[in-house]
């Protein structure tokens, strides 16, 4: 596999900001919003979004962790189950803008899932959609409100969204055949 970096940790770190900016830009009243990150790489971004959040607009929104597991379509694909966490938020989502914060955007078919998982918490306002990156082909119509970076790939290719809890550092790497 040859790698590609797409963007270093000060090219990650200012599209971070940005996407702070219009989140807060887009709503008007951000102590109604609820950002919830999607397991794995979502959650680290979502966390990020909220402490900037709080710096450029003096209100920093609870962050919730939601895992889709159970709401995945292919489920009765996989040959062992995986690991389930239960979702339970500490913060109501009855009336809330909730934030679904992910890393790449691909099928769709993920959102599709987090939305199914939220609504069955309660009724949101609205439900809207932030990814770090769309890289294309999607399945579903669904597209992110909120994008970090729109990178055209190859189905055969694969994006890489680096965070320092799990990589040790921000970055977006694009990995393609050699």
């Amino acid at each position: 596999m040859q790698t590609v970096e797409i963007a270093d940790a000060a090219a990650f770190e200012r599209t971070l900001r940005r996407l702070a900016h219009q989140i807060l830009e887009n709503n008007p009243e951000p102590e109604q919003v609820l950002l919830v990150g999607i397991l794995r790489r979502g959650v680290p971004l979502a966390e990020e979004l909220a402490g900037l959040m709080e710096r450029f607009g003096g209100v920093r929104p609870p962050v919730e962790t939601l895992d889709i597991t159970l709401y995945r379509d292919d489920l009765s694909e996989l040959g062992d189950l995986p690991e389930v966490r239960p979702t339970q938020f500490s913060t109501p989502v009855a009336g809330k803008t909730v934030i679904l914060v992910d890393d790449v955007i691909y099928t769709g078919r993920t959102a599709r899932a987090a939305m199914e998982a939220v609504i069955r918490l309660g009724r949101p306002a609205r439900i809207r959609l932030a990814v770090m990156v769309d890289r294309g082909h999607r399945e579903l119509p669904i597209d992110p409100e909120y994008v970090g970076k729109n990178v055209p790939t190859a189905r055969e290719e694969q994006i890489c969204v680096l965070t320092p809890q799990f990589d040790g550092q921000w970055g977006i790497h694009l990995r393609k055949q050699a």
